[in-house]
């Protein structure tokens, strides 16, 4: 087995002290848009774990890219706020990261400020909302907008950006063709619909110059027909190398279309309708309740799910890439640097219990007991991310479902 876990690494120009990043999964911990004491206390308690990099999720680069009103706006304001934030980071000796995007059509009017936009014009039934096709001009200050949020995050105290470009986001929407029906430059071959994605990462290396790292979060394949698939993915992956980022991050699933698919398991329903203002949110309650497992199906999770095809891209490219997806113990991280992995991703573990990369280090069988019943994903739409485990006088319905679906996957798992 590998023994460079807790090794360090040089990720552009930065170090880790080891090879292990808290992802950026949505923690839901802010308020106006901006960074609040639980935010921080959370991703202090992480750094304090052991991790190498904690990436602060997600940012949008301005308020059209807003989707929660729980995430955090990039603008001068909030840039004090975060620095306290990364001063603390760093003193528990763990680098800082943030991860930058625009959710393009999946947000609302009351959440960005005005119609939401997309590559495309139309109507996206997950919002569900009418949007409309970015103008040219709007297209070039978005790519601004991206080198701006980086110099604030440099402002800010943070090591690297991740540039968010999966899981149908904007960027990820210009990309793929279920989203992308744009008749100019920016639409129909691959070249064009990669030209935004090539925008902004010149962009954002130019404003990052030589020290702040730049990786990306990218999709090896949306995880639908009409979406995009290895044959073109891997291309993008290889001008994402010719463009110079440090690192890929490689990932899966499109959030309006095929959302399972980025972390595997159930949607816990139950959990996700309990949480939600049934005055503001029946109709939706009702939806769920009717044809939720049709609209989110269940896609089976195992123990690095994204493994078996994140290795046909290791196979193709020279740049560090940054495994997620299910690295629950010891021997799941050794199996992914053994693959020829730099470096390692991880959420769930660590909402589970911010102290799981100590313990990977104190205990060479060690395994997380999370048992991905996804309640902190179901939670994190409407309050904070947090563990069943963590909440007090959780209601029978919601310890039953909990059960259930960790029973489920104990069975997948077999």
């Amino acid at each position: 087995m590998n023994n460079n876990l807790f090794t360090p690494f040089k990720l552009g120009p930065i170090e880790l002290r080891n090879r292990t990043i808290r992802s950026a999964a949505f923690e839901n911990m802010c308020k106006d848009n901006s960074p609040t004491a639980e935010l921080e206390n959370y991703h202090v308690s992480v750094a304090r774990g052991g991790i190498g990099m904690t990436t602060v999720a997600y940012a949008a680069v301005n308020r059209s890219g807003l989707s929660f009103n729980g995430q955090l706006w990039m603008r001068p304001a909030i840039v004090e706020g975060l620095k306290k934030m990364t001063d603390k980071i760093h003193q528990q000796g763990a680098k800082a990261s943030i991860q930058l995007g625009h959710c393009g059509n999946m947000t609302h009017k009351g959440t960005c400020g005005q119609i939401p936009v997309g590559a495309s014009s139309g109507f996206n039934l997950y919002s569900p909302t009418i949007v409309r096709g970015l103008k040219k001009e709007e297209i070039k200050q978005l790519v601004k907008d991206f080198g701006a949020a980086v110099e604030l995050s440099r402002q800010a105290g943070f090591d690297c950006v991740e540039i968010h470009a999966g899981h149908g986001y904007l960027i990820s929407q210009f990309l793929s063709p279920y989203t992308n029906k744009r008749k100019d430059e920016y639409g129909g071959s691959l070249e064009n619909r990669m030209r935004f994605m090539d925008e902004v990462i010149t962009e954002v290396k130019s404003v990052a110059a030589d020290n702040i790292a730049v990786v990306v979060k990218m999709n090896m394949y949306d995880g639908f027909k009409s979406g995009m698939h290895y044959d073109e993915t891997i291309q993008v992956a290889k001008r994402l190398e010719e463009r110079g980022v440090d690192a890929l991050v490689l990932s899966a699933g499109f959030v309006s279309k095929a959302p399972m698919v980025v972390m595997h398991g159930a949607m816990p329903l139950k959990t996700l309708r309990y949480y939600m203002n049934p005055w503001k949110y029946w109709w939706l309650k009702m939806s769920l309740a009717l044809v939720g497992r049709i609209v989110i199906p269940t896609v089976p999770y195992q123990d690095t799910f994204f493994l078996e095809d994140a290795k046909r891209f290791r196979a193709e490219l020279k740049l560090p890439l940054i495994y997620v997806g299910g690295v629950c113990s010891r021997e799941d991280a050794d199996k992914v640097l053994d693959a020829g992995f730099e470096l390692i991703q991880m959420a769930r573990v660590l909402v589970n219990d911010t102290d799981f990369v100590n313990k990977l280090a104190q205990e060479e069988n060690y395994k997380s007991p999370c048992g991905h019943s996804n309640y902190c994903i179901g939670r994190m739409y409407t309050l904070d991310m947090k563990c069943h485990h963590c909440v007090e006088n959780l209601p029978k319905s919601l310890q039953r479902e909990v059960a259930k679906q960790e029973e489920q996957v104990n069975e997948w798992n077999k």
